[in-house]
């Protein structure tokens, strides 16, 4: 009777020691896998890519639900926006946020992106669609901007609407900078076990 007291007790120990174990290894996530080497305070480096140019976007709808480029130029990428002028005389102004909003409905409900002359079709495959894909977490835009690139040019009013779209892009590709940043890890040496969790190290 003792001896299956004890036996039950040690099987509890060991669920107990391997729930452990695995909550740990839950919690402290990458801190198993990186190491931080000098005192465990090492600081570690990644680099951030800025743009000093955006793009203001000037769509003009040519009839019901339909849409063309009319012209682009660069401008401080904190301007950016899109300026919308409507057949019924009305004109709204949509900044990044409000332009991103109606690219990722469209890409949500629409299998078939890019496939029609719609606002988001604009936004997506025009100057706004290249500034917004490479400003960070938005790359996934140019997984459809790069498969028709070549449509998207029956998006703009004109070859001269075409050629100030294609000025402004060089604009916001040569404002590009890449800058190193040095931090510390956030933690110190306060995490788990008084470590930090810093890059690997070893």
């Amino acid at each position: 009777m003792t001896q299956l007291r004890k036996g039950s007790f040690i099987r509890k120990v060991k669920d107990i020691s391997i729930g452990g174990a695995l909550a740990l290894a839950l919690l402290a996530g990458t801190g198993l896998v990186s190491c931080s080497s000098n005192n465990d305070e090492s600081d570690y480096s990644y680099e951030e890519t800025s743009y000093g140019k955006g793009i203001r976007s000037h769509i003009k709808e040519v009839s019901p639900g339909e849409f063309r480029i009319v012209s682009e130029e660069s401008v401080a990428a904190d301007s950016s926006m899109a300026i919308v002028s409507y057949l019924d005389g009305h004109k709204d102004t949509l900044n990044p946020t409000a332009a991103k909003a109606l690219i990722d409905q469209e890409i949500r409900s629409n299998p078939h992106v890019g496939y029609h002359s719609g606002l988001s079709s604009m936004l997506l495959y025009g100057g706004m669609g290249y500034f917004l894909g490479r400003l960070s977490g938005n790359s996934y835009m140019n997984t459809y901007r790069d498969r028709d690139m070549e449509r998207s040019r029956a998006f703009y009013a004109s070859p001269g609407a075409w050629a100030s779209a294609r000025s402004a892009v060089r604009d916001v590709d040569a404002s590009r900078s890449v800058r190193t940043v040095t931090a510390r890890p956030s933690g110190g040496r306060k995490g788990f076990f008084g470590r930090s969790s810093g890059r690997s190290g070893g």
